[in-house]
């Protein structure tokens, strides 16, 4: 493992466990899943203030997006096992991938068109979807960007972690966010709907963004109820958001 160049860390916050406090459902329950095994990192002004999360899993840890670099974050990542898929949820979402990828030798995966922005690096890509295993698939959502995914991870209820396909509005719900940087609204909408289709309140149950986690309000996780309630393709031009909540 090659070590990260120092920086000042005493302001740096910890990553915290995400669902520790959350009852956990008759499936985890039955199964070997930890609630305190899946983690949020502070958000990350290399990507203008994205979310990043940790898996911990004895296939492999998953960590998704980059989070800031720095001694903190690093240690924490070897102290778990470090890493061994690096998932790229969009473009804006790189940071420091090949500084992250050198220091952990882990594998990084992204959709194939968002791939050339990786040169150099050593790149798993996909067109549609991309199996890791029985628990976790990753699915195509263009939209806010040309290769913008998610990713879905099958404990605890279902957990879809959205980049930034989707994030919270003022009232800490999942919607799609429309801003000036937005590839193409139609698409993201019906990527939303093509979700709603595949998954239900009983495959579903939590969201975690990749940005504007602020509306959590000191969560780092919405749930899903209020997306099923949705109806993207009729509602698209209500579904709008202020650029200023993009964070």
């Amino acid at each position: 493992m090659c070590p990260l160049p120092q920086h000042p860390s005493h302001t740096t916050k910890p990553p915290r466990s995400v669902f520790v406090d959350e009852v956990p459902s008759e499936s985890s329950l039955q199964s070997e899943f930890a609630q305190e095994s899946i983690f949020a990192f502070p958000p990350n002004r290399d990507t203008l203030g994205g979310t990043s999360y940790f898996i911990v899993r004895n296939e492999g840890n998953i960590l998704i997006d980059c989070p800031a670099l720095d001694r903190t974050n690093q240690d924490f990542l070897a102290a778990h096992g470090g890493v061994r898929w690096l998932f790229l949820t969009h473009r804006g979402a790189i940071g420091k991938a090949a500084e992250i990828q050198q220091t952990f030798g882990c594998e990084v995966l992204i959709q194939e068109q968002e791939a050339y922005l990786l040169p150099g690096l050593t790149v798993t890509t996909f067109s549609q979807e991309f199996t890791l295993d029985a628990a976790t698939q990753v699915i195509w959502t263009p939209g806010h960007s040309p290769g913008s995914s998610c990713l879905y991870y099958g404990q605890l209820g279902g957990i879809l972690f959205s980049g930034r396909h989707l994030v919270p509005n003022q009232k800490g719900e999942p919607v799609p966010l429309r801003t000036a940087k937005t590839f193409h609204w139609r698409r993201q909408i019906k990527s939303l709907q093509f979700l709603l289709e595949r998954f239900t309140p009983e495959t579903l149950k939590y969201i975690c963004p990749g940005a504007n986690t602020g509306f959590l309000r000191g969560k780092r996780f919405a749930h899903s109820t209020s997306l099923f309630s949705l109806h993207p393709l009729e509602n698209a031009h209500t579904m709008l958001i202020s650029p200023s909540f993009s964070t």
